[in-house]
């Protein structure tokens, strides 16, 4: 018995230090709540009686050189409902579908669905979230925040890009500088009891959000119009599918304008210029190829204006000179296949300086062939032209080139003329300013700097350089003979009085070659020995005559004429008048 007491004295002491134990650790675990843990889990019950509504950061606004506000924002609502404490759902949803124009079906599903918060319709005008505010409906509530507006509808549509219902870039450089435009948005709190219903008294508390910066651009807006107006004058003189112009400055790469002919609505980006059964089936497709940049976007064959390129590498490798003999007698031969100069009856004895004012196959046909296929591949690499040009917008295509170890002497002697590959109208501008600048491969962009509404500094934008792609003595070579070929030969329609001017011409055919569709284009720049600014017209399928000599050099020279004066380029005074000047 003695031993049975001991035993049950024992196992009562264990399972009171169990005991013990337990509740020493429920004390010290309601110690740790109550002291360390009181602010998290306050929060957290806070938290429970809190309902949040987002408040949107103002976008940054988008500002061209000149200080022109090409996107910015306005002020619209978003009207929503909360289910717990809305006292006339009837009331309710007679005056949302009035005034927003709804259907009473999609008002009553929204108004009935029992959850903390629904949003009924947001980018509603700020006048009539004012007149839905002044009911007093109880459950109804009414946010201001922004929508992205255009204030020049089209102008750059493809550059600039828009935002969708978030405010959230798409395309173009909306898209490119989310990080810097987008700011941070903010939010409503409002204190509610364990059913949901706002707490007399309570009031509300916001966290206030952070606008966006505002993104400065190169583009300027009246050149962009400039060359709008020219780009639409084409394009319905001739018919065609599309005219395409870049101007930039070949010195630093800061891309002047931007012009894709037909644009879009960018307040409207959604509706398609043509509405029918089989658009509608084919909606988001269609959407896409509105939306498209071909500068950037698509590739083309880029035909004689190519031969610049081509200049470049012969000069460089030392198999041409400008005094160099050539005869054409409208092809030449290649292996067995007959390639035609556009001259069929060919243009004699020629210099190579007359090859290039001509824009003579056979002779360039030879340059290729000379330098073979490992030395023009090494100055493709060279150049830069079988990389992307790194240009601050999105979805920017890669050349498309043969491979290397397949190119026979034919297909040689087709790429040096600028045919059966293809490149971006951005990568042609970019290599061909880099080679004319000195030989500075430069990168193309529109974007500047960043900075707050007060105009205070955030960052400026660095693009890569890179120096020495060609000689400065080949870079000269080129001004000088392509000065010549608007001087005197087929550029000439892009000639201005008391300019110099450089350029060369293209007309190239697209594929499949029987569809006869050609595209017509014209390279120039100017002042030609010192190049300030640059513009590569590209007309897409034009109807009637295509030659780029006969109509795509005339709109180089009327934005020339139009743009050059604006830049500050002033005319050259003719020597022999500043002799006469001066006695």
């Amino acid at each position: 018995m003695f031993r049975n007491k001991t035993f049950n004295r024992k196992k009562l002491l264990v399972v009171f230090t169990i005991v013990m134990l337990i509740l020493s650790i429920l004390v010290g675990r309601l110690v740790y709540l109550m002291i360390f843990c009181s602010e998290y889990y306050g929060k957290k019950a806070e938290d429970l009686h809190e309902r949040e509504r987002d408040i949107k950061a103002a976008r940054g606004k988008i500002i061209d050189a000149t200080g022109t506000v090409l996107a910015t924002n306005r002020t619209v609502c978003t009207i929503s409902v909360i289910h717990s404490q809305i006292k006339d759902p009837e009331e309710v949803i007679r005056v949302l579908t009035k005034e927003l124009e709804l259907e009473e079906a999609a008002v009553r599903k929204r108004v009935e669905k029992v959850s903390s918060i629904e949003r009924v319709k947001s980018n509603v005008d700020k006048e009539v979230g004012d007149r839905i505010r002044n009911y007093g409906l109880a459950g109804v509530k009414v946010d201001e925040d922004y929508k992205r507006y255009y204030p020049y509808g089209t102008l750059a549509s493809k550059v600039l890009g828009f935002t969708g219902g978030d405010n959230q870039g798409i395309i173009g450089l909306e898209v490119k500088y989310e990080e810097y435009l987008k700011g941070k948005s903010g939010k409503i709190l409002t204190l509610t009891d364990a059913r949901g219903i706002e707490m007399e008294n309570a009031g509300e508390r916001r966290q206030e959000p952070v606008d966006g910066y505002n993104l400065h651009v190169s583009l300027d807006y009246n050149i962009q119009m400039y060359c709008e107006q020219a780009a639409k004058k084409v394009m319905e003189a001739k018919s065609a599918d599309g005219v395409s112009v870049i101007v930039m400055k070949p010195d630093n790469g800061e891309i002047l304008a931007m012009v894709n002919v037909p644009e879009f609505d960018l307040n409207d980006p959604f509706t398609l210029p043509e509405m029918s059964e089989e658009a509608e089936k084919n909606k988001q497709d269609l959407l896409n190829q509105m939306w498209r940049n071909p500068c950037i976007n698509d590739t083309y064959e880029p035909g004689s204006v190519f031969k610049i390129i081509t200049t470049a590498s012969a000069f460089e490798e030392g198999v041409v000179s400008l005094s160099d003999q050539f005869f054409c007698p409208g092809y030449k031969m290649v292996e067995d296949r007959r390639i035609h100069c556009h001259k069929r009856t060919g243009h004699g004895s020629e210099d190579f300086t007359q090859g290039i004012m001509n824009s003579c196959n056979p002779v360039f046909i030879e340059l290729g062939l000379r330098l073979g296929v490992d030395n023009i591949y090494k100055y493709f690499e060279q150049f830069g032209l079988l990389s992307r040009t790194g240009i601050d917008l999105p979805g920017e295509a890669a050349t498309i080139m043969h491979n290397k170890n397949n190119v026979g002497p034919v297909e040689l002697a087709t790429v040096s003329f600028g045919q059966s590959f293809q490149v971006t109208p951005i990568q042609l501008a970019t290599t061909v300013s880099s080679l004319i600048n000195g030989g500075k491969r430069i990168t193309p962009h529109f974007g500047v700097a960043v900075k707050d509404d007060q105009g205070e500094l955030i960052e400026t934008l660095q693009y890569d350089v890179q120096e020495g792609i060609v000689s400065s003595e080949t870079s000269q070579v080129l001004r000088t003979v392509l000065e010549k070929v608007v001087a005197e030969g087929s550029g000439k329609r892009a000639f201005i009085e008391g300019f110099s001017i450089g350029g060369k011409t293209a007309t190239s055919q697209t594929l499949p070659r029987s569809a006869n569709k050609y595209i017509s284009s014209f390279l120039g720049f100017a002042p030609a020995d010192n190049p300030q600014v640059l513009a590569l017209v590209v007309i897409n399928n034009p109807q009637g005559i295509y030659y780029g000599g006969t109509i795509a050099a005339p709109v180089v020279k009327e934005i020339f004429s139009n743009i050059l004066p604006y830049l500050g380029i002033e005319k050259e005074v003719d020597p022999a008048k500043k002799e006469q000047a001066l006695e």
